[in-house]
């Protein structure tokens, strides 16, 4: 019995550069830069979310859920919105909630913290379950009454890719029909930073031009630059989109994990090779097939060499004829988020017809030696993409999609 194609039929984004699909997407291919200077942190640059709280919760609510919550919570509604499926939808055992988190709560964590350490000593009794890593997934499950399997997935800045991969996986194999499916971080907060700091992972605060601190293959990239946002899929099988009447926006057709199994800080090319022909593979898709891939590209001195090595392994000579780029450039790095925030930039870029650039790269590393769209947005019809998300401890995990049939 073949098994049933999965299907896109809703998106949503919360990100420094947008709060909507379209928003984020128009900032991508315009360069717009949602990067900034810290304020009490020396400069150090950082793509926050202006947010508002009030104009999506009501204060009680907003109480009870940690910030990446919030944004997560914004992105599904945005998502469930462009699906069409309402709430009856949702409510039955065959529905879903996959969400990935690094994280979870770290403004909750920082605040407990912070008062545990104070004169007075008392820590919200709420900060449990502000904090726990499954909260987004909890909040999302509860509020649209979703009671099939409700996971998360916490494996760094792999996390929201895992989650689609599984949900993907989950409606193939038959378990479900619809998933909600993504993930959500913010860790702009004084611990995590201060942690971040101690790696000497980020980039370098640029007083002439903060908004450029993240240039990713770049000669003189010096680091990565911490975003927050989060970014929500429905997932459906095609038999089930189409009874509903609902038209895809794209297929998921592969997904690859994989293990570097060398080093917890150090990515490692044969890992990352591994996960991308294993995606092909899954896909039952050529190299020559792909026709983008938005890479993981932190901006970090050695990840990008490693990653472009990777994918010459799994490429081989058609590397360098496939459109590369790294849209964290403007919106920073989203670790937990980042696979459903870049997905959704490459399945926009399969919509469009539209690549979005590798921004601020004017001189390229002689180390990293691909097509990274340097020139600026670029048109090319785009019939297949593909997503890299590479995590501290050595998880690889790679989305392929596909032009929706018109079937």
């Amino acid at each position: 019995m073949a098994r049933p194609s999965v299907m896109v039929t809703g998106m949503g984004v919360v990100s420094a550069i947008g709060c909507s699909v379209g928003a984020f997407f128009h900032a991508l291919v315009s360069g717009r830069s949602g990067v900034r200077p810290l304020a009490g942190e020396g400069g150090l640059p950082v793509a926050s979310v202006e947010f508002d709280v009030k104009a999506h919760f009501p204060l009680a609510h907003a109480r009870t859920l940690d910030r990446f919550a919030q944004l997560g919570l914004v992105a599904v509604d945005e998502a469930v919105l462009q699906s069409k499926l309402q709430k009856a939808d949702l409510q039955g055992p065959r529905v879903g909630v996959y969400f990935g988190s690094g994280l979870g709560g770290a403004t909750a964590i920082d605040d407990a913290y912070r008062s545990f350490f104070a004169p007075e000593g008392r820590v919200n009794p709420m900060t449990v379950v502000l904090t726990m890593a499954n909260a987004a997934a909890a909040h999302i499950s509860i509020r649209y009454a979703i009671r099939g399997p409700s996971l998360t997935y916490s494996v760094a800045c792999a996390s929201s890719a895992v989650a689609i991969g599984e949900a993907f996986r989950a409606i193939r194999d038959g378990y479900i029909d619809v998933a909600i499916a993504g993930g959500a971080e913010s860790i702009i907060t004084p611990g995590s930073l201060a942690s971040w700091k101690a790696m000497r992972v980020l980039a370098t605060p640029d007083a002439s031009h903060p908004e450029a601190a993240c240039r990713p293959f770049s000669a003189d990239r010096t680091g990565l630059v911490v975003g927050e946002g989060a970014g929500a899929l429905v997932l459906e099988s095609s038999e089930h989109a189409k009874r509903g009447g609902r038209a895809p926006l794209a297929e998921i057709a592969g997904y690859g994990i994989a293990s570097d199994a060398t080093n917890l800080a150090k990515p490692d090319a044969d890992g990352q090779a591994q996960a991308m022909s294993a995606a092909l593979v899954d896909a039952i898709a050529q190299p020559s097939d792909i026709g983008y891939i938005n890479a993981h590209g932190t901006a970090t001195p050695t990840g990008d060499v490693v990653e472009t090595e990777s994918i010459r392994k799994a490429f081989g000579a058609t590397a360098d004829r496939i459109p590369v780029s790294s849209t964290k450039a403007l919106h920073g790095h989203l670790l937990g988020a980042s696979g459903a925030v870049e997905l959704i930039a490459a399945l926009m870029a399969l919509r469009t017809g539209t690549i979005p650039p590798t921004c601020h790269l004017e001189e390229r590393d002689p180390q990293c030696d691909l097509d990274y769209v340097r020139e600026g947005a670029r048109r090319a019809r785009v019939d297949a993409v593909m997503s890299n998300s590479f995590a501290f401890g050595g998880t690889n995990a790679v989305l392929v999609a596909r032009r929706a049939s018109a079937s």
